[in-house]
């Protein structure tokens, strides 16, 4: 009888899927770990391989007490392959199947569909963690760091979750694309990962922090999306993997809180009331709060893209076939099949936006991507309360949903992030204004010099409220050489 609840260590893969029974899948698995390894070493966290983490490890899937704290050396981290539990009688939530059992093996009319979804989802663990590869020279505190590998190491555990699936489900074939997730690199000309978020560069810390805020926030959408799938260990696989997504946001949602409140209180302790005297702000060591807008435009709507195109025929499909439902689609009351229901897109209609009834079946890129948006503008409203606690006249904002982007109905339009529609040439001449420019990254890149004393932490963020697992302001998180 396999525990589904405690994870088991009695092979190389720490796992709550009974490998040690499924000698083809555990062989499998066995084989692929040194590819693993060798690409964490050479794309993983640059330089930190032996230097104790204080880490958390999954040690069970109960809610109630999942993780365990501990020191630990990355690659010698216990990646496992953890499905959270089965739920008893479980029915498929949406499409053409709803209602039936949900399906432990994979139908043969959706394998092709079920293998892409799976395959993207886990191109895109092992894409942030290349990204952030450089992030730990430069951290601002060892708290930080440390979340930073934390972060880093649970990317890689996803990855193996999706690699689990490919081998146990998919045979040679997934034997194959398990490999090519370890074959292609973020940023490569090459071989370059499969979403175009995923190749852009992380290359400081504000820009890790808006990516764990708002590009995470997307794979949880994504994640929360395949948790309502009629494939069982799909869905089981996401639920479990949602539990720790939800500290990958905090770090991106504290962070950039922590950088606002750090601006804000060294523009009062130097009497600066005015957030756009840029300068004078900067030369406190400080991000100025229009720099911390930009990045906040560039990426939400680099995320706003990953959800694809507004109207799709592969999402419809998807949803008919119960291989992919809603966010949270069991709290939805309606049918869940959407045969006869409309949703509202808004189009470029004749030079103006125009929003159109659409058969909902093919609008729900667009309803996922709403959804995403009423999440992220909580973070939004946080920081906002920070900055008027302090006393500064400014507001963080949202961007219009097709301001700046490269997907779906807005592609080839130039809209402000007030949502205001102008000429190539208006374009060419505001756009700096809105996003970053070389000079801001060039000015945040001078500010990113590593703090590493126990307690410690750089000029332009403020300390957390809580350490983590409660540990005292002065915790020495990550046990560094003396070089």
């Amino acid at each position: 009888m396999v525990d589904l609840i405690n994870v088991s260590y009695d092979t190389q893969i720490p796992n709550n899927v009974g490998l040690s029974s499924d000698k083809r899948v555990l062989k499998a698995l066995e084989k692929w770990h040194p590819g693993y390894i060798n690409w964490w070493k050479e794309l993983g966290p640059n330089g930190y391989h032996d230097e104790q983490v204080y880490l958390r490890t999954a040690v069970s899937v109960d809610p109630k007490g999942w993780a365990k704290f501990d020191y630990v050396k990355m690659p010698d981290y216990r990646w496992g392959i953890l499905l959270a539990p089965q739920v008893e009688n479980r029915v498929i939530p949406c499409g053409e199947h709803f209602g039936e059992p949900v399906w432990q093996e994979i139908p043969g009319e959706y394998r092709s569909m079920f293998r892409r979804l799976i395959v993207i989802q886990g191109d895109t663990e092992p894409a942030s963690v290349e990204q952030q590869r450089f992030l730990g020279k430069t951290a601002p505190s060892l708290y930080d760091m440390r979340n930073l590998f934390q972060v880093n190491v649970e990317e890689g555990r996803h990855l193996w979750a999706m690699v689990y699936l490919l081998q146990k489900y998919f045979g040679r074939d997934g034997r194959e694309e398990a490999n090519g997730l370890l074959q292609r690199c973020s940023g490569s000309e090459d071989a370059p990962r499969m979403l175009g978020a995923f190749n852009e560069e992380t290359p400081d810390w504000l820009s890790f922090f808006m990516f764990t805020y708002f590009t995470d926030r997307d794979g949880k959408m994504q994640l929360e999306s395949l948790a309502q799938s009629g494939f069982d260990p799909l869905s089981r696989t996401c639920r479990f993997m949602l539990t720790e997504e939800a500290h990958h946001m905090f770090v991106g949602d504290t962070g950039v809180g922590r950088v606002v409140r750090r601006t804000c209180e060294a523009m009062k302790e130097a009497g600066i009331d005015d957030p756009y005297n840029i300068e004078a702000v900067r030369n406190l060591g400080v991000i100025d709060l229009p720099t911390i807008q930009k990045k906040l435009n560039l990426h939400y709507t680099l995320s706003l893209d990953l959800f694809g195109s507004e109207i799709s025929t592969n999402a419809a499909n998807a949803f008919s076939a119960g291989v992919k439902g809603r966010y949270r689609e069991t709290r939805i009351d309606d049918d869940h099949k959407l045969l006869n229901d409309t949703y509202p897109v808004t189009r470029m209609v004749d030079g103006k936006f125009v929003e159109e009834q659409v058969p909902a079946l093919s609008a729900l890129n667009m309803r996922l991507r709403n959804d995403y948006a009423r999440e992220a503008s909580g973070g939004v409203v946080r920081w906002n309360a920070i900055i008027k606690k302090v006393g500064i006249n400014f507001d963080l904002k949202m961007p219009h949903q097709a301001f700046h982007r490269q997907i779906g109905e807005f592609a080839n339009v130039n809209v402000t992030p007030d949502g205001d529609i102008i000429s190539d040439a208006q374009w060419e001449a505001k756009k700096y204004e809105w996003l970053p420019t070389s000079a801001d990254g060039d000015f945040i890149q001078s500010l990113m010099v590593p703090v590493t004393e126990p307690g410690k932490y750089a000029g332009w963020i403020a300390p957390p409220k809580l350490g983590i697992n409660n540990q005292p302001g002065d915790f020495e998180y990550v046990q560094l050489h003396q070089s």
